[in-house]
């Protein structure tokens, strides 16, 4: 029986896994710990043959954010994410163990445009654009080099997660799927990952004891539109999509300022690879 421990108690990705797991009882132990204060310091990691490490700050409104708020991000996303991987490897003692870190496509920075397809391949470098993404990027330059014969570190770079529960940008589709009667059908790409299928993927590389930078997404990229629309008939609303003022749409792209960068978020092309 493989033990894991999840390291980030109540979070919406660690809750699910946890759920997802149970369903494999007699194959897995799933624990959780809360990472909260200095208490799981005095844990024995040494048992686990996996740790899922979640524990972290996301969804900031990066414009409108004090310094000391900045410090915490660093502090959660890159130096307690550390901490946590080197005490695993130390209480390991020589022992194998797979350390699993959530990271994000934001490394790659926000940048999405309607008039042109953005694809991430393995090959293109992080280019962080905020200090969320950079507190990300800088925890993985530090858990890379931990990584050694017996002791490996799997890097999550997942593109956004929806789900029931999930929050950030999909919950703005939410609210929007839930109030207008109407939206544009913009015929864009983004990928996107089911959290029933991230958990999927993470007991695939918890069995494959998978190491270095791993991008997971749903088999098929999907268009904002269409998302919204799914999203309304699960709350048993009609919305209804049209394409008549898409030439506007496609034209505020390039406008300066809020506006432009609204569209862009909205109804920008975004994609990993296939």
């Amino acid at each position: 029986m493989k033990r894991i421990l999840i390291t980030g108690a109540g979070s919406f990705i660690g809750t699910s896994f946890d759920k997802y797991m149970k369903q494999f009882n007699n194959e897995y132990k799933i624990e959780t710990i809360d990472m909260k204060g200095d208490q799981w310091k005095e844990k024995d990691f040494s048992s686990y043959n996996s740790i899922f490490h979640v524990a972290g700050i996301a969804h900031a409104d990066v414009s409108k954010v004090s310094e000391e708020t900045k410090k915490l991000y660093y502090a959660v996303n890159c130096e307690l994410a550390f901490e946590t991987a080197r005490k695993y490897k130390e209480d390991l003692n020589g022992q194998a163990g797979q350390f699993i870190y959530m990271s994000s496509i934001i490394v790659y920075g926000e940048e999405t445009n309607i008039n042109k397809k953005r694809v991430i391949t393995r090959d293109t470098q992080p280019n962080p654009s905020n200090f969320y993404g950079d507190s990300k990027l800088q925890a993985e330059n530090k858990l890379i080099p931990l990584m050694e014969e017996d002791f490996n570190v799997a890097i999550i770079r997942p593109p956004m997660i929806y789900g029931e529960g999930s929050k950030g940008n999909y919950q703005t589709l939410v609210n929007l799927a839930l109030k207008l009667p109407a939206f544009p059908d913009i015929k864009n790409e983004r990928s996107m990952l089911a959290i029933e299928n991230l958990c999927s993927f993470v007991k695939e590389y918890i069995d494959k004891n998978s190491n270095g930078i791993l991008f997971p997404q749903d088999p098929d990229y999907v268009r904002t539109s269409r998302m919204v629309k799914k999203i309304a008939s699960e709350h048993n609303r009609k919305i209804y999509l049209f394409s008549w003022l898409n030439w506007l749409i496609y034209l505020l792209g390039f406008a300066p300022g809020k506006v432009g960068k609204l569209v862009n978020k909205a109804f920008g092309n975004l994609v990993y690879e296939k």
